[in-house]
Order: structure tokens, then sequence, then C-alpha cells
């Protein structure tokens, strides 16, 4: 079975090479064949962090002195919306990631990332806890895919793409990988890509102010968990559409151009509601157009033509430009970062 649980692609074996999206669970790391994978799983490692570190009292400070009741909603439906996102891409990324990406490498990668965004889930439970003292209020907050339109719109949208995939078992056909390839291309563009960063929009906004330093600080170590999440989706895509071109063809553009616009209309539903109440210095056609810009990053990622030709409204998001995800991070101060000792062959054979 050459360390294989299942069988290989025909193609693959006719060519004498398997490929990412193999049906089975390869379990060979030598010769590992996907070396960029690990070394994702090295750097996640060395960026470790605790909601612990995070000081909470000047905003709440902030919350009862400093901030408007339309700015206090703003939040409560930022968190709400937090509380549940994490949850939803840990449930996608064991129910079709870790079941189809076919290298254990990339598994590796695949666990690091199930590990942050329950650290993720822990930041949101704290920062409802911590912000919403009202039993009643915090309750609605939880059930937010129940109860409040805005974010049970986004969560139908999630669900749409992990329903698609839920019942496949093994990737054997072009349209298995098809199915797949549309759910990472959904949670890589449209769920991290843009609900979350229209939320960290939000989040530096209020930091661009003076305001919410502990929110602000613990949004940093998501906002880069989250970059990574991102480019580690973006290689397992360039590394298909290298094995296998064919998949990507103009139907496939076509249908994640209309998911992407799908998303930017969820998440202008949210805008809508986050801003209801009229916040000083931001306005929803700002945040429109600030979530077509991200759009276009995103389709621009994957190779495709841009569709709204939007340029960034917010001078504040400058050094979280979409941009610049796999460097933002690098200005993290050291003391943050966990040391990886040792040192790996990673062309070594058996």
């Amino acid at each position: 079975m050459n360390g294989s649980t299942g069988a290989s692609n025909p193609t693959a074996a006719a060519s004498g090479k398997a490929s990412l999206l193999d049906p089975g669970f390869d379990l060979t790391l030598r010769p590992m064949r996907y070396p960029r994978f690990y070394e994702m799983y090295r750097a996640a490692i060395k960026n470790t962090w605790t909601v612990e570190e995070i000081d909470f009292q000047i905003d709440l400070g902030h919350l009862r002195q400093r901030m408007s009741p339309a700015e206090r909603h703003l939040i409560e439906r930022l968190v709400a919306f937090f509380a549940t996102g994490d949850s939803i891409v840990s449930n996608n990324l064991v129910i079709s990631l870790y079941r189809h990406i076919n290298a254990p490498e990339a598994r590796m990668y695949l666990s690091r990332q199930l590990f942050e965004e329950a650290l993720h889930i822990q930041f949101y439970l704290t920062l409802l806890d911590t912000y919403v003292p009202d039993p009643e209020r915090r309750a609605q907050a939880f059930a937010a895919i129940e109860n409040i339109p805005s974010i049970r719109r986004k969560a139908e949208f999630c669900q749409r793409w992990t329903d698609a995939v839920f019942s496949l078992e093994r990737t054997e056909s072009q349209a298995d990988k098809r199915r797949f390839l549309l759910n990472l291309t959904c949670f890589a563009c449209c769920i991290e890509g843009l609900f979350f960063f229209g939320a960290f929009a939000y989040v530096y906004f209020l930091r661009s102010r003076g305001l919410l330093p502990g929110l602000a600080a613990g949004t940093n170590w998501v906002f880069r968990d989250e970059s990574a999440h991102m480019t580690f989706a973006f290689a397992v895509l360039e590394t298909v559409r290298r094995e296998d071109p064919q998949l990507f063809d103009a139907d496939w553009a076509i249908q994640v151009r209309t998911m992407i616009e799908d998303a930017v209309e969820c998440e202008t539903a949210f805008a809508e509601d986050v801003l209801s109440g009229g916040v000083v210095g931001l306005t929803r056609s700002q945040m429109r157009q600030y979530l077509e810009y991200v759009a276009d990053q995103r389709l621009s990622m994957l190779g495709l033509p841009v569709h709204y030709n939007a340029r960034n409204p917010f001078p504040f998001m400058e050094l979280q430009d979409v941009q610049e995800l796999t460097n933002f991070f690098e200005r993290r101060v050291s003391a943050y970062q966990v040391a990886v000792q040792g040192e790996i062959c990673l062309d070594a054979a058996f």
C-alpha cells in the first residue's frame, strides 16, 4: 500500500506520481512530497500566543466612558459574529480539508490550524464574557446565528458550501475534486479572507481612534493566524492547479466569481447592521468599497480578473493591507515567538 490507506488517482498512478487530492490517507513522510507545507507548520509553531496575555482592563473603561451606544452596538455585533465564525471554520476543516488534502505534512499544518481556531474561539468567548456583562444580551450574542439576521445570513452562506462536501467520502472523480476545491476556495477567499477581514477593519478603525487596545492586540495575533491559514489554502490551490490544471476551467472561474459576489452581499448586509446606529467616521459606503477591494484581491490571488476595480478607502488599514498577508506579522515583537529546536532534512530518503 506504500504508506497509504486508499487507492491512488488513476491518472497519477499512470504517470508514476501521487497528487495532493488522491483519495485515501497517505501516511508516508519520507520522502516528503510537499516540504513547503511542513515549513508552514514549523512557522506556525513558532508564533504561539495565549489569551491570558491580553489585558482587557483599559477596554472596559473605554466601553463605559468613551464609546457611544452606536459604537457599543458595533462591538456587540462584531464579537457575536466572531464567536460563531471560527467554529464554522473549525468544523469545515475537519469535514473537508483534513479528509481530502492527502499529504501527511499538510495534515500536520491542518492540525496546528485546528488548534489556532480553538484559540480564537477562546479569545472571542473571553471577549463576550468581558464586554457583555448582561446575561440576556450575552445569550443572544452566543446564539447569533439563530436570532441576528445579518449573522444568520453569513452562517447560511458558510453552511451551503460545507454541505456541498459533507457527503463526499473520497475524491474519486474530477467532479468530486471540483466540489472540494470550491469548498476550499470559499473558506479561503470568502470566510477567512473576506468575512474576517471585514471584521478586522472595524477593530482597526477603533484602534485608529485610540479605543480598545486589548481587542486590537488580540486581533493582531488572530489576523496573523488567519493570514497564514489563507497562505496555506492558496498554496494548496496552486499545487492542485499544477498537478491537475484542467480542474481550473471557465466553469470553475464563473462559480468562484459568483461565490465571491454572494459573499460581498452577505458582508454588506452585516455592515448595514453593524453601522445602523451611525458610527462617526465610518460609513456604510466605505465598508462596501473596502469589501469590494478585498474581493478583488482574492480574485487576483486566484489568477482571475478583478471584478470591482475598488481601492482601499481606509488609511488605517495600510499596515494590515491584504497584499501583505505573509509578511505583516514578521514585524511582531520577537518576545512572542516560541523557539522550535532541531533541523529537519527535507529531501532525505528512507
